[in-house]
């Protein structure tokens, strides 16, 4: 029998949540790191053995633990993502300094060693060694176009770069969000870059369909279909097919008193067109908790046409949930099981593909992040 495994990254330490008996019952194991910041959590579909955890700790700073036995043991990375020393008139200085980790991604299936890690301020970093060893990747950080796309002042989460997906066809076809800065993209394996975001509001800015400089809250390229590509933003929830060039707001199908503001963004793992978002309250204050209370997934079986609620098991009143943008996930299986975590540290999960849903875990502190490991 299959045993799943929910990777949590919290507030105050990373948990591993499994079941070992198909989804019908949870442990949560002792907590890893507890105290420290988790943002992020992965496994590595490559290597069932290999999870990498991007961490806080304290006054030490950010770094990334790695455990080479499927989350028996951790071991600090030798050299955590950090930017390069200025070095001017012989004197080795200190320029841009990595303040947070943020977001892990498996490279691509031909390269078992390599991931990618983005960074608060943006930054994008590589280990070709599963995680042992970092190196910012020059290539972007360097290139000088993105210089003006990367923002200074960012969001309340400082400027991030996030959501970082590697194309399963190609492994030089690289995505990645900024926020702010918008979606970028390159085919050539970090050669050239480009903004791609025709289509894409960013009504804070004095243009408000810019080159780049939309903020992105997560972005996530279908592993059936690579050119269709979603996101959600500040601006609502779009989708792009890669062969048009441009995005259409596919959010603005969903009810306009619920509207299409909010962080997550699940894809299907076996469909391009089956997607779903959790909306929370986009009025002038953003409160960013689910709208009146009400907490919902919002589904799309076509592409974003059409949209249906899902709440059936959720409260249905004065439940005030926020979930982040990396606080949703899916198992794989049969009937396709999805995941989420809340700040106010609950997981709740459906295994009907979101028809019905059921609070698994409660009391964990505030939730950062959930992905999921399978193994036979």
């Amino acid at each position: 029998m299959k045993k799943i495994s929910l990777l949590v990254g919290t507030k105050r330490g990373a948990f591993i949540v499994s079941s070992e008996d198909f989804r019908e019952s949870w442990k949560v194991h002792e907590p890893i790191l507890l105290g420290h910041i988790i943002n992020h959590v992965m496994p590595d579909p490559r290597n069932s053995s290999l999870i990498l955890m991007a961490t806080s700790t304290g006054h030490l700073g950010p770094t990334i633990y790695r455990s080479i036995d499927g989350g028996e043991t951790w071991k600090e990375s030798s050299h955590p993502p950090a930017f390069p020393k200025v070095n001017n008139d012989k004197v080795s200085k200190k320029g841009k300094v990595v303040k947070s980790i943020f977001w892990l991604t498996p490279g691509h299936a031909s390269e078992p060693n390599l991931w990618y890690a983005g960074t608060v301020p943006q930054g994008l970093f590589i280990t070709k060694d599963g995680g042992d060893n970092w190196e910012s990747f020059e290539k972007f950080n360097s290139y000088p176009e993105a210089q003006k796309w990367m923002d200074n002042e960012g969001t309340p989460a400082g400027p991030i770069l996030h959501s970082i997906n590697v194309d399963p066809r190609d492994k030089n076809h690289i995505c990645l969000a900024l926020s702010l800065g918008g979606y970028i993209e390159t085919q050539d394996g970090g050669e050239t870059w480009f903004p791609l975001n025709k289509g894409v509001l960013a009504d804070f800015l004095p243009d408000p369909y810019p080159e780049y400089g939309q903020c992105v809250h997560n972005l996530q390229m279908s592993p059936v279909d690579p050119d269709i590509i979603y996101q959600q933003g500040h601006c609502g929830v779009y989708r792009m097919d890669r062969r048009e060039g441009f995005w259409v707001r596919i959010g603005e199908n969903i009810p306009k008193d619920i509207g299409d503001m909010g962080f997550p963004l699940l894809l299907h793992p076996r469909d391009p067109n089956i997607l779903w978002v959790f909306p929370m309250d986009g009025s002038e204050v953003w409160p960013r908790t689910c709208v009146g209370g009400k907490p919902a997934l919002y589904k799309s079986t076509n592409g974003g046409k059409n949209w249906e609620r899902q709440d059936k098991g959720f409260p249905t009143e004065n439940a005030w949930m926020t979930v982040l943008r990396q606080g949703m996930a899916q198992d794989s299986q049969d009937p396709l099981g999805i995941y989420i975590g809340t700040k106010h540290g609950e997981i709740w999960a459906s295994f009907d593909e979101g028809d019905n849903w059921q609070n698994i875990i409660r009391h964990l502190p505030e939730i950062y992040s959930l992905e999921v490991l399978v193994k036979s």
